[in-house]
């Protein structure tokens, strides 16, 4: 996967053209899948979405432009997904909150083996990695709105630097869980949960100290 930035040739525009698009790129997922980074180069992609070279190339200038596409969509996915996960601890009172936010993003870790591969290969370019590293601050956004939402962190400048630390503990974790295990190293997420349980009881804490000490 040569060094190449994030953006597209030309920006499809049209349905057809957008679809093209988005075949090629769930071929690509599927390999990398199946075979991992090594495997992508763009006959390969453009064989498996049953397009010619040529009609990949109107797009992507290289599998490097087609790699960072596909880290594009797994990452936006995930900002989603953490968008919903603040929306629902607006309204819902949750007994395990670390519990239920390891097993939502290790479920998006075990279902998605293409993204997997993507971050798990020798290939990440700058490009990706700066990627990698907006996409954990966005994620740490959300982690302090869900924390500030359950009423364990006011939303100040420490809520935010315990959110990214929080992100940056529990990725490298479940980072190191799928290595060992395509399905997540059972052992190794339960001892995730108990470290972080124990480091938001401590946040907690702190905050519930600090507003005694206010009345």
């Amino acid at each position: 996967m040569p060094p190449a930035g994030a953006t597209t040739r030309r920006i499809p525009r049209q349905r057809r053209s957008r679809e093209r698009v988005e075949r090629a790129l769930d071929a690509a997922d599927r390999l990398l899948a199946a075979e991992g980074a090594d495997a992508l180069s763009t006959t390969r992609i453009a064989r498996a979405a049953g397009m010619s070279v040529g009609s990949l190339y109107q797009y992507f200038p290289d599998t490097g432009a087609i790699a960072a596409a596909i880290a594009r969509r797994h990452m936006d996915a995930f900002e989603e997904l953490m968008e919903q996960t603040v929306e629902r601890a607006a309204v819902e009172r949750w007994e395990d909150p670390v519990g239920a936010l390891v097993d939502l993003f290790a479920g998006r870790y075990r279902d998605e083996p293409g993204y997997r591969a993507l971050w798990f290969g020798r290939h990440l370019t700058p490009d990706l990695r700066e990627a990698d590293r907006r996409n954990k601050l966005a994620l740490a956004a959300g982690l302090r709105r869900v924390i500030v939402a359950l009423g364990l962190a006011r939303d100040d400048a420490r809520a935010v630097t315990i959110s990214e630390a929080a992100v940056h503990a529990c990725d490298a974790l479940l980072q190191e869980a799928f290595r060992r295990d395509p399905a997540g190293d059972r052992a190794l997420l339960d001892e995730a949960k108990t470290l972080l349980r124990g480091y938001l009881d401590r946040v907690a804490a702190h905050y519930a100290t600090q507003a005694r000490r206010t009345r």
